[in-house]
């Protein structure tokens, strides 16, 4: 039963940016169309759960990324220690 739950974890980890957003938009869009029984809406908001949290992941990893390239930018302007640019 762990592997079960394991293995949707697994194929989210390996998506991209942009297939996660463009599934999370259309679990919302099911969702927000209704029409669907509870079992099958429980599992699409688990599933757009569990897309957030990549494309957060994804997202977050970007920033750090830039902060870091902005940081080696500033570096080595003020190598010396004494403040000027």
């Amino acid at each position: 039963m762990t592997s079960e739950v394991e293995q949707p974890e697994a194929v989210s980890e390996a998506l991209g940016y942009e297939q996660a957003r463009d599934e999370l938009i259309e679990v919302v869009r099911r969702l927000e169309a209704g029409g669907t029984t509870l079992e099958e809406s429980l599992a699409l908001w688990e599933r757009g759960e569990e897309l957030a949290k990549v494309c957060r992941r994804w997202l977050e990893g970007a920033r750090a990324r830039l902060d870091a390239a902005l940081a080696e930018e500033a570096g080595p302007e003020d190598a010396d220690g004494d403040g000027d640019a």
